[in-house]
């Protein structure tokens, strides 16, 4: 199967904008993601599919712990960051507006739902890994999701 064909054949799938963040120490790492899903309600648990050589994918498993912020239609600019197609994001997240949750990890503000994780299982798959989280808190806000299509983003529209 030729790389690039099916880059382009999955970009016809649309799909939320998430960050998301891990570290320690106010030294927190974070990144943009679309594969991001339910996969279980009791226990409630999460599956996000992270690059292998991304920073934040290493603060998750050494942690145990990471965030997700759903981002709204309004946040295009904090997704493009996080993709690291905008200025690089400092360690303490200064630029981003943001709370902490619970378990001390960022969530972004403004976020249309949030869900604080812990670490339950990685597994590997090519050059990224599908991790499991079970979600211990989560919340909703208001607005639009953000949505990738085509790789472009995009917002929703009622019929």
């Amino acid at each position: 199967m030729d790389s690039e064909l099916f880059r382009s054949t999955m970009a016809r799938h649309a799909a939320g904008v998430v960050v998301v963040s891990a570290g320690a120490d106010k030294r927190w790492r974070g990144l943009t993601a679309t594969t991001f899903t339910a996969i279980s309600i009791e226990p409630p648990q999460v599956l996000v599919s992270l690059d292998r050589f991304a920073a934040t994918r290493d603060a998750v498993l050494e942690a145990g712990i990471f965030n997700v912020s759903l981002l709204s239609s309004r946040q295009e600019f904090i997704a493009e960051r996080f993709a690291g197609r905008a200025p690089q994001v400092d360690p303490s997240w200064r630029e981003i507006p943001h709370r902490l949750g619970e378990n001390g990890l960022p969530l972004v503000e403004g976020a249309i739902a949030w869900f604080e994780c812990k670490l339950d299982a990685a597994h590997p798959a090519g050059d990224h890994d599908i991790v499991v989280g079970v979600v211990t808190s989560a919340g909703a806000g208001t607005g639009d999701p953000l949505i990738l299509w085509d790789r472009s983003f995009w917002e929703l529209r009622a019929r």
